[in-house]
């Protein structure tokens, strides 16, 4: 079964000119062209635009997508190009997780603190604490009362 262009943009909630843009940038040489010269996608094409926006998601960068692409496009004697390039990118996704996690852990704290029965005077001891330290540096206070 082949999809057009519209299908699989429904099917994928990719928009129309991304598969577009995807092509231009060498992401789709896989997609063949029917006889009136239009895209004709496939299951497989599919599952490898998948795996295009898996990449794309996680932050790989369009001219890596497409070395991945190329080495997938030359045959299995590729495999330990695509297994060093999905090493590296995955060691770089693991890393923003894990500064996002980070980071939700400090949204976590500030929303215990404001959830806390002394929420009130905790944020109070902050602020003065920050406008004495203003203060004590001899700064402009930018901190307005409220």
């Amino acid at each position: 079964m082949t999809y057009t262009i519209k299908e699989v943009a429904a099917k994928t909630g990719l928009s129309a000119y991304t598969l577009r843009f995807y092509d231009k940038k060498g992401l789709l040489p896989f997609v063949a062209r029917d006889e009136s010269g239009y895209r004709a996608f496939t299951d497989g094409d599919l599952n490898l635009l998948h795996t295009i926006c898996c990449l794309k998601d996680t932050g790989m960068k369009i001219d890596d997508i497409r070395t991945y692409i190329e080495a997938v496009m030359a045959g299995p004697k590729t495999v330990d190009t695509r297994q060093a390039l999905l090493t590296a990118h995955r060691q770089a996704v693991e890393d923003e997780i894990a500064k996002l996690q980070q980071n939700l852990e400090e949204v976590d704290y500030k929303l215990a603190m404001y959830s806390a029965p002394d929420a009130t005077e905790r944020v109070a001891t902050e602020y003065n604490m920050a406008q004495m330290e203003k203060i004590a540096l001899k700064l402009p206070n930018p901190y307005v009362k409220q």
